[in-house]
């Protein structure tokens, strides 16, 4: 229906905000989990969880950002 030069330039990017919040997403379960297993071997589940999620959220960022950041330089 539209010629080539009308199509929008973000549909040909592989990654979308989906792909970036479930990288997100992803990662910070994964840590608050690592977190909680770590604080119930330690004797304290909460506070294992806590900790996970306050170095799942700089990890989330980083991750997200190596990935995006991998596309814009290839």
């Amino acid at each position: 229906m539209l010629p080539a030069g009308m199509t929008p330039e973000a549909a040909s990017s592989p990654h979308s905000l989906a792909t970036a919040s479930g990288l997100l997403l992803g990662t910070l379960a994964a840590a608050m989990a690592l977190g909680a297993l770590v604080g119930w071997a330690l004797g304290s589940a909460g506070i294992g969880l806590l900790v996970g999620a306050l170095l799942g959220i700089p990890l989330g960022v980083a991750v997200v950002y190596q990935v995006y950041g991998r596309s814009r330089s290839s």
